[in-house]
Formats: structure tokens, sequence, C-alpha cells
């Protein structure tokens, strides 16, 4: 039923809750988080790097002059019709200031979990 999540190992699809998407450098950064399951402190995710397609776009056709862009890569657009079929995700307006700071609060939870679980790793040693 999705070729497209199946191809890059995702077993189960209907049990993907929510995806981001990133572009950093020439890749393009798909992150896909599954739902919690009982028991879970954090929901698993896994992330994918897609290198973005380069081609050369006509910027003068008088001079010839050409210009190198990249694109989103053909099979991510279709992993992500899929993605969005199975979150039935609605495109909204991301209010920035809120994204990064609701970013900086989850990035603060696991830097003190994993403090938390190195801190009981050392009390193991004494």
């Amino acid at each position: 039923m999705y070729p497209n999540l199946t191809g890059i190992g995702i077993e189960l699809p209907e049990t993907i809750e929510r995806y981001s998407l990133r572009q950093e450098a020439a890749n393009d950064i798909l992150k896909i988080y599954f739902k919690k399951r009982k028991g879970e402190l954090f929901a698993k995710s896994v992330k994918f790097k897609f290198p973005r397609q380069r081609k050369s776009v006509v910027v003068n056709s008088g001079s010839r002059e050409y210009k190198e862009v990249t694109e989103i890569n053909r099979n991510l657009t279709h992993i992500i019709d899929e993605l969005d079929k199975i979150t039935k995700r609605k495109y909204v307006e991301v209010d920035v200031k809120k994204k990064i700071l609701g970013d900086l609060r989850h990035l603060e939870q696991v830097v003190s979990h994993k403090i938390a679980e190195i801190e009981a790793d050392l009390e193991k040693l004494k």
C-alpha cells in the first residue's frame, strides 16, 4: 500500500505519527516519528538523508548563461506523498518562534535524560 516507505525500510507505515523535513547543505533530511508505545519514554524515530538533485537552468538565453540549482529528490517527493496520506497532514503556517522554542525545550529534555542515564551508568561503576 505504501511502496516507497517500505522501499526505505519502514515495515509498519501505520505506526507513523508525524514527520519533519529540513534541508542541510546539499541534502534533504527526513525524520519520521512513530507512535509512542506503552512503557516508552520517547517515541521512536528514524532519520534519512536524501541528496538533492542538481540541474542547470538557463539564466539568460541570449548569452547562454546557466545557473546550477538543486531540487528535492524525486523519490523523496513520492515518500512525502505517502507520509501526507498517513498523517493526514494539513498545510498550515508555522509560527517560527514557537517552533524554535519547542525544539529547544525538546533538546533540553533529551540532554537532561541523557545526562541522567550517563550519571546512572557512572554510579554502577562505583
